[in-house]
């Protein structure tokens, strides 16, 4: 059983207005003692960060993170403020300094205006991969697949109070830091710390803490972090992400120790399958990166599921990842269901509903 776990970012909204509100700090300190220790902070006092512990059954992490949502968004109340699982400012951000922190004030100096882009909520995937040599392996192996996830999780079509007309705005605002994207097709540790230290000389990395590829070996844990999808609107919904992400890594290893090559995706289409996730979400084609033909885009979430099926099984995750494909077949990404949301109730309607759906 391979172990994995999740860190989710939340925005902290007024829902008077839909804009951000600067309350991080003092939502922090009206968390219970307890599940402070499970809250992180993050690069903007508008964002909440909560994490959850090693685990091993998705049951055991489900519990985790609506325990977390919960605590979090009862701290977030008592200070005017609610907690929104969404994926990029919906409204405004008037205040886009970062959290008082040295490193973030570095961040900012080091990378200017972007650095001061509205603030964007990801959920992150850990997966227990204690071997650096596998884990860079993993990393390249998962390279073609990580467009069928955000496609899966994409949960940000606003910005400045307007549709964007993509699914994951999140996404496309961070294409804008150097040190995001693909993770490159890298094969040994010694070809991911040359690429590094190029980067870091570069400036285009700050330090090599700043890999902040869609895959990558942890720098603090012996996992691989995947950091593609949005935040989920709801607990069920990271629990499915991170079911499917476990399962292929868990496959990508299993084909590493098998000695199965790793596929060479091209970079150009991968860049491009990424932005067609980003764009349409699951209500339309998908470019798939091995073949460069579009195809319907649940077609590849069935080749994606099939290809990991055996992982699924052995982590006892089948059942419910089936189940949990079938009902966003049927209600739709996170970013379709806030944008029929908002065409019946409008738009502070429709984040209302959303705060409510973050600790169900």
């Amino acid at each position: 059983m391979r172990t994995f776990g999740v860190e989710e970012e939340f925005l902290l909204l007024d829902l008077r207005t839909g804009e951000n509100m600067p309350e991080a700090d003092k939502v922090v300190a009206a968390l219970p003692e307890p599940m402070r220790r499970r809250s992180r902070r993050e690069f903007r006092p508008s964002m909440m960060e909560m994490v959850t512990d090693v685990c091993v059954d998705s049951g055991e992490l489900a519990a985790q993170v609506l325990s977390a949502r919960r605590a979090a968004a009862e701290a977030a109340e008592a200070t005017g403020a609610a907690l929104v699982a969404i994926g990029a400012t919906p409204v405004a951000e008037r205040f886009r300094e970062p959290a008082d922190d040295e490193r973030f004030r570095a961040i900012v100096a080091h990378y200017g205006p972007v650095a001061r882009d509205p603030a964007v909520c990801g959920c992150h995937v850990h997966v227990g991969v204690p071997d650096r040599a596998l884990a860079v392996e993993v990393c390249t192996r998962l390279r073609g697949w990580l467009p069928v996830v955000q496609a899966l999780a994409a949960n940000s079509p606003w910005s400045a109070g307007a549709d964007t007309g993509y699914a994951s705005w999140r996404c496309v605002q961070l294409e804008r830091w150097p040190s995001l994207g693909p993770w490159p097709h890298l094969r040994s540790v010694e070809d991911f710390e040359r690429t590094v230290a190029a980067l870091v000389s570069s400036g285009a990395m700050m330090d090599a803490s700043m890999v902040l590829w869609w895959a990558r070996p942890s720098a603090t844990f012996p996992t691989v972090e995947v950091r593609i999808a949005d935040v989920c609107p709801r607990a069920c919904d990271t629990v499915l992400v991170a079911a499917l992400v476990r399962a292929l890594v868990d496959t990508a290893a299993a084909d590493a120790a098998a000695g199965v090559p790793a596929p060479e995706v091209s970079d150009p289409l991968l860049a491009a399958a990424h932005f067609n996730a980003a764009r349409s979400g699951l209500a339309g084609t998908l470019l798939d990166p091995a073949t460069g033909r579009s195809r319907p885009a649940w077609e590849l979430v069935g080749e994606l599921l099939d290809r990991v099926t055996p992982a699924l099984r052995r982590h006892g995750d089948l059942d419910l990842v089936t189940a949990e494909l079938t009902r966003v077949r049927r209600d739709g990404t996170g970013a379709a269901r806030q944008l029929a949301d908002a065409r019946t109730g409008g738009l502070l309607s429709m984040l209302a509903r959303l705060a409510a759906s973050t600790v169900r």
